[in-house]
């Protein structure tokens, strides 16, 4: 039972395939989530992939690749009536030029939340808000905004374990709570595939095939790389005796 299986387990979450992108961006979660029980580890992932598109990488708010491509497509939203719950426009931008639309692995919006999360995190996303987008920061806000309660003042321990579909009030209301709910499951049966205790990899296992080729026989004959490797040994430790170090 390793990391690998896993990924393995992980993939019919994806539809049978994980890119790279994907791998890594579970990998960080993974290793932010490593000292949670399992239930909230599965929450965060399933939120994670729900939040966003299942990149598993952090994204703008509409998904725009820039800050201005975001902003045009809320205003344009906004002007069709689409957004009925805004009441003032936060993602225009403010006298220092800056917008605080929803940015990360869960949509941190508005100046205050960017506040707080500064505190939360050590870095001056005040300054910077855009270093939300950054894997290492998004996952921190997510993790430990999720278990204080920050987004909307509910928190992981107020409905896990056994809530996966109340759960969802931590983020966004009962909006998408069944299918959350139900990535979640799958997370939590991909998790118990890891030992508890075991540490995250350093670097997320390949990603591709998605079947995994079949292990070597311990029968099987060495390869030429190995024979080459075996040679050259063979030949320094009979120049070591010849020498005189033995």
């Amino acid at each position: 039972m390793t990391t690998a299986a896993f990924y393995a387990a992980a993939r019919s979450l994806f539809g049978g395939t994980l890119s790279q992108s994907q791998v890594d961006g579970l990998n960080v979660i993974l290793e932010a989530t490593h000292h949670l029980p399992i239930s909230h580890r599965a929450y965060l992932l399933a939120t994670t992939h729900h939040e966003t598109g299942r990149t598993m990488q952090p994204v703008r708010e509409t998904f725009a690749k820039t800050d201005d491509e975001a902003i045009r497509r809320l205003e344009a939203s906004f002007a069709k009536g689409q957004l009925k719950w805004v009441k003032t426009p936060y993602w225009r931008k403010d006298a220092d030029g800056k917008s605080w639309l929803g940015r990360g692995y869960v949509q941190l919006t508005h100046k205050v939340n960017y506040e707080k999360a500064s505190m939360l995190t050590g870095v001056d996303l005040v300054a910077n808000p855009n270093a939300a987008m950054r894997p290492a920061v998004a996952a921190k806000i997510l993790v430990e905004g999720s278990q204080m309660g920050m987004f909307t003042g509910k928190k992981l321990s107020d409905y896990l374990p056994g809530d996966y579909v109340n759960a969802r009030r931590i983020i966004n209301g009962v909006e998408s709570a069944q299918t959350v709910a139900k990535l979640a499951q799958g997370y939590e049966a991909a998790l118990r595939h890891i030992p508890i205790g075991a540490p995250t990899p350093p670097s997320a296992p390949p990603s591709i095939p998605v079947s995994d080729a079949a292990p070597a026989s311990p029968d099987a004959a060495p390869t030429t790389p190995t024979i080459a490797i075996l040679i050259i040994g063979a030949i320094a430790a009979v120049a070591a005796y010849l020498s005189g170090v033995f």
